[in-house]
């Protein structure tokens, strides 16, 4: 027979904390951006979500679409650009 305890030193071997590492904190500020476009899309689909678009409300996700597709191109040119300063290369 088997004892638990015995596998639950390998599973429970590094504690976590349960607080976000300074990498972690440092990738949602950069995200926040994108995330709260996400939000304000999200904020104008659901008030339409039981009731027929006005064309104010359509103006509204259309503007909100685009915010989300700019900042999550203003987030791909900034990690892409990260990416490219840091790496080495090219012609000598």
């Amino acid at each position: 027979m088997k004892t638990i305890a015995a596998l639950q030193a390998a599973v429970t071997a590094t504690p976590f904390d349960g607080e976000p590492s300074d990498a972690e904190l440092d990738a949602i500020e950069t995200e926040m951006p994108a995330i709260l476009a996400d939000v304000a899309l999200l904020d104008a689909q659901i008030m339409t979500i039981d009731r027929t678009p006005t064309e104010l409300d359509e103006r509204r996700i259309r503007r909100a679409r685009r915010r989300v597709l700019a900042a999550r191109r203003d987030l791909a040119n900034l990690s892409a650009a990260s990416t490219h300063a840091t790496v080495s290369g090219g012609a000598a």
